[in-house]
C-alpha cells in the first residue's frame, strides 16, 4: 500500500458530512458545525484529531510510533497521527471519522450512522 498522505486526509475530512476546510494558523483545517476536528499541520507528515484525554494516553503508549503529542498541545484534547505509521486508508478513515463524531451533533452523528 502507499503511504497516506495530507491530500487523503483532505479527501476523506471532506467527504464526511457537512465538513468544510478552513484555513488558520497557516494550516488547513477541517470543521463539522463550527467545530475542529481534523487539522493538518507543519510538514504534512501528520495530522491531528481530537481525542480524549483518557484515550490518548493509552493510544500513545500502545503505538508510540504512530501517535504522539508536541509539548505546546500536551494539556489539549488533540492527538498528532503520523501518516506513514498508518495501516492502510481504512485505519485513517476511522482515525478522522472517530474525530468527526466527537465534534459533529448529535443529530448528523445520528443521521450519519442510519
Amino acid at each position: 500500500m502507499t503511504a497516506a498522505d495530507a491530500d487523503d486526509v483532505r479527501r476523506i475530512a471532506l467527504s464526511l458530512p457537512e465538513t468544510v476546510e478552513k484555513e488558520a494558523w497557516s494550516m488547513p483545517t477541517f470543521r463539522v458545525a463550527g467545530k475542529m476536528f481534523v487539522t493538518i499541520p507543519d510538514d504534512e507528515t501528520s495530522f491531528a484529531v481530537r481525542c480524549p484525554m483518557h484515550e490518548r494516553a493509552e493510544l500513545i503508549a500502545a503505538e508510540p510510533e504512530k501517535f504522539w503529542v508536541p509539548p505546546h498541545e500536551a494539556g489539549s484534547n488533540w492527538v498528532r497521527v503520523r501518516l506513514a505509521a498508518l495501516d492502510d486508508m481504512d485505519e485513517l478513515r476511522d482515525i478522522l471519522v472517530d474525530s468527526w463524531k466527537q465534534a459533529a451533533p448529535p443529530r448528523l452523528v445520528e443521521a450519519w450512522s442510519l
